[in-house]
This record gives C-alpha cells, structure tokens and sequence, in this order.
C-alpha cells in the first residue's frame, strides 16, 4: 500500500496527536468523543490524512489543539498545560491511533463511526503494553465490519415510507436521502430545515434522525 506521507513524519503525527488528545480531555476537560468530533469537522483531520508537514511537524499538539477550538468556538480560552509525566491513556490513544490511520490509509472519520474514541482509551489497558500490531489486528477487525443503519433509515423502513415517497412528501430530494441513509452526507451538518422536514413526515424529533445528537 502507497502510504500518504513518508515513515519519517510518523513520529511528529503520532507525538502530534497523543498531545493533543492528552491536553484535550485532561487538561481541558473535554469529553473524547467530542475532541475526535471536532478533530475532524475542523478540517485538521485530513491535513494529518494528507500528511501536511505544516501540521504534523510544524505545529505542537498544544498548538494543535488551539487550532481546532478556533474552528469550533471563536472566543472560547484553553487552559495552560500541565505537562504531566506518564503516559495517559489518551496520550496512548493518539499514538496508537496515528500509528494505525498511517498504516491503513483510512480516514479518521471513518474510523471513528466503527469506533468511539472514548472506546479506543479503553484499550490502553489491554493493549499499551503489547506490540503496537496486536492494536492494528484488532482495530482491522473492528474496522472491517459494517456500520449499523442509519437512524434515517431505520425510522423511514419502521414507518413503511420508500425512499422515493420520503422524498415526494418531505420535498427532500431522494439523492439526499440516499445519501444520508449510506452516511456519504452526514445527516448531523445537514441544513436544519432539511431535517425538519424528514422529521415532520417520519413523524419524530429532529434529534431522532441525528446520529450523534449533541448532549
């Protein structure tokens, strides 16, 4: 497999983002599935995908992390870093994670609709000790298998409507909502009136068609 940037920048991304992972959730007191959620709304995702050296060398995680707050919030103020010694399981988290997105090619948003985050943390205890290709066999395991339906489908098929009369009736366009239901379009950044009127016709919340409602 052609890798999408060089071996010799691994280990900026993988130190990269187990800081920023690190600062996030311990420093900052965000909930890991939201950090990994706006790791990839924010676009630097796929800078780390693309293999950017501005981002995987020219930045620190902590910098990192400032970057893609300024995506998501416009005001909102980080706390200094504690710098703590040891490695967290989040830290851990970012290392081995970076290890298997280089190694797979696959893209961090794929990933993490197969698994959470806060899911991959709690490997560190089975797994930081072993060599990093037991975590990638496992991850290629979980990685593999099929996404559940979407919310949207579910809800369209429990109410017996085709994806044609969904479209007719809700004046979404039926390319939309096949796109939704095989998760191509996130349904979540969808255009708020868009959702409603799935949701007016289906005959459930807004939230209901989300497939990762914010708390």
């Amino acid at each position: 497999m052609t890798r999408a940037y060089s071996e010799s920048y691994l280990n900026d991304a993988k130190d990269r983002l187990s800081q920023f992972f690190d600062y996030m959730v311990n420093d900052c007191s965000m909930k890991a599935d939201w950090v990994s959620a706006i790791f990839v709304s924010s676009g630097y995702a796929e800078q780390f995908e693309r293999g950017n050296p501005a981002v995987l060398a020219g930045m620190s995680g902590i910098e990192l992390a400032k970057a893609v707050v300024r995506k998501s919030y416009k005001n909102k103020r980080l706390p200094e870093p504690r710098y703590s010694e040891g490695c967290s399981p989040e830290y851990w988290a970012g290392w081995a994670l970076s290890e298997y997105q280089w190694y797979s090619g696959k893209r961090f948003k794929d990933i993490f609709e197969r698994i959470k985050l806060s899911d991959i943390i709690l490997m560190y205890s089975v797994y930081h000790e072993m060599d990093i290709s037991k975590f990638t066999e496992a991850m290629d395991i979980i990685c593999a298998k099929e996404l559940p339906e979407s919310r949207l489908k579910k809800l369209r098929e429990s109410r017996g409507l085709s994806q044609s009369e969904l479209a007719r009736a809700s004046g979404v366009s039926l390319r939309s909502i096949q796109m939704y239901e095989q998760r191509v379009n996130d349904i979540d950044k969808a255009q708020a009136q868009t959702v409603y009127k799935l949701s007016r016709v289906i005959g459930c919340s807004v939230e209901d068609l989300l497939e990762n409602p914010m708390e």
